[in-house]
């Protein structure tokens, strides 16, 4: 199954929550925090530009062909190192250090886009299945009646298997999976690709950054203090002091 992978995404500006006023402040929090206990985990919102290349499309538009041609010294190559690594590592060993390397993957961070160009950020542990994917998306979208998909693209490939973890689906450090409806016979066809599919909650939450930084950056600027100018050291004025002078010894009058 291949994912695009999760390169930085081309988004709006998002609104940020360290200069804000007390009021914005807690009316945003708590609007997270409902939408944490409705849905179970935190979530974002957020809508792509139409106009903005995919990263698919920029990686694609960097190399020619003939950079990816599979030529007879790529070949040995990998037949050496396959035999090498027979040789010195046992199948334990390989093991072990497979299971060391998914050890150190704690999160998968996975966007859901929509064909409204909305997109539905969740984290995810990459132990958990598919399905807790579609369980989530099932609790946020308009018309949760209706069946639906998701698919990875290109090629456009929909995911069938819901008891698929995210690590074994290659869906870690992150992914992009996209929606569709799935209309059955004698439903409109165009609500597969017209909006709203967000429930309007959710959408409330579109283009709202709420993070640990931001939120203790913003708790910090409540509680402490003014501040208050520091005052300027007292430069003394230390004027030379006078010696007397000294007759020297020799000197006889």
């Amino acid at each position: 199954m291949v994912a695009d992978a999760p390169a930085p995404l081309p988004l709006k500006r998002r609104r940020r929550l360290t200069n804000i006023d007390p009021m914005e402040f807690e009316a945003a929090k708590a609007k997270f925090a409902a939408m944490k206990e409705k849905v179970g985990r935190e979530i974002r919102v957020f809508q792509t530009s139409a106009l903005s290349p995919s990263s698919n499309e920029m990686s694609n538009s960097e190399e020619t062909d003939d950079f990816y041609e599979f030529t007879a010294e790529d070949y040995y190559r990998i037949l050496a190192t396959k035999k090498e690594d027979k040789s010195l590592k046992t199948r334990k060993i390989r093991d072990s250090e497979a299971a060391a390397r998914r050890s150190k993957i704690t999160k998968a961070i996975i966007r859901v886009r929509f064909p409204d160009l909305h997109t539905l950020e969740v984290t995810f542990h990459p132990s958990e299945t598919i399905q807790s994917l579609i369980d989530l998306i099932t609790k946020v979208i308009a018309r949760p009646e209706l069946p639906f998909f998701l698919y990875t693209t290109p090629p456009k490939n929909q995911i069938k298997d819901m008891a698929q973890d995210f690590y074994s689906a290659g869906f870690v450090p992150g992914a992009i999976v996209y929606f569709s409806y799935d209309p059955p016979a004698g439903v409109d066809s165009t609500v597969s690709y017209l909006g709203p599919f967000l429930q309007e909650e959710i959408m409330s939450l579109k283009d709202l950054e709420f993070n640990t930084e931001q939120r203790q950056q913003a708790e910090a600027a409540q509680s402490s203090p003014e501040s208050k100018p520091a005052a300027a050291p007292v430069v003394q004025d230390h004027k030379p002091s006078q010696k007397k002078p000294v007759k020297p010894k020799w000197l006889k009058m």
